[in-house]
């Protein structure tokens, strides 16, 4: 298992420094989160074609990484190029100066989501590598429901939220119907439950401390880059949230409750 992880953290090394190189030619940090999902499918290849069997349960997990990977992928290309970089890049280039972000942005943000990546991708390592047959136990249908799931309300939240935001009514608005009608991030809620469809498989399969890896993306989506940042900036920017906030989960999927002005 040592040698695969190797394996798989070489390709990926090999190609997040390639990317580096890209964006300190365009001058641009953001093409990495394109690359979030893709990560995952390269990693989950690798795992597949070291494993020397193509069970089932492998063979599922192989199509459900690839449709998360490239939709994510995909979407994000679609909703950020031609935008510049993003916010969060601009600010860091500031802080340290563009004579220094061109290597400090190599192991900040390349080399660092890389290893995020690695650990996020252990369900797939777990799966990969200790399924014994072509059988499915009551797990993997569990995950393959909750999969289902999950993709239908990440890709539904974000195809919701597009059209959202092509209406320039809208501006400084805030969207509460659809899966926004039962929680504020039905995108981030839908990517952990993928997640955890993925650490079903892996128990499955007979690896149960790989699981941490979904912990570790659900703690990201949560905590890191998710809800929590997010939610700052959108207190800030729209009047209209915090009684959004009132009415509306945050993360699970609830029915809205009643809003309550203080007077």
């Amino acid at each position: 298992m040592l040698t695969l992880i190797l394996q798989a953290s070489l390709v990926l090394f090999i190609l997040v420094t390639l990317l580096w190189v890209v964006s300190v030619w365009i001058t641009n940090v953001s093409i990495v989160d394109l690359f979030w999902g893709m990560g995952f499918v390269i990693v989950n290849v690798v795992y597949f074609l070291h494993s020397g069997h193509f069970y089932t349960r492998q063979i599922i997990l192989l199509a459900f990484v690839t449709l998360w990977g490239l939709r994510l992928s995909i979407y994000l290309a679609w909703r950020n190029l031609g935008k510049g970089e993003d916010f969060r890049y601009q600010q860091f280039r500031q802080k340290y100066g563009a004579k220094r972000y061109w290597w400090v942005s190599y192991f900040q943000t390349f080399l660092l989501q890389g290893a995020l990546i690695m650990f996020v991708s252990l369900p797939l390592l777990g799966t990969n590598v200790h399924t014994d047959s072509y059988s499915l136990k009551w797990l993997d249908y569990l995950g393959i429901f909750l999969f289902i799931i999950g993709i239908s309300f990440e890709a539904g939240g974000d195809f919701q939220l597009a059209q959202f935001k092509k209406d320039p009514q809208n501006k400084g608005k805030v969207l509460d119907i659809g899966f926004w009608k039962y929680t504020r991030h039905p995108n981030y809620f839908g990517d952990s439950v993928v997640w955890w469809s993925f650490a079903l498989f892996s128990i499955a399969a007979g690896s149960y401390w790989t699981f941490v890896g979904s912990i570790g993306m659900t703690f990201l989506l949560l905590k890191v880059s998710g809800v929590t940042l997010l939610e700052k900036t959108l207190k800030e920017t729209k009047p209209q949230y915090r009684e959004y906030i009132q009415k509306t989960n945050s993360f699970f999927p609830w029915i809205k409750r009643k809003y309550k002005s203080k007077k």
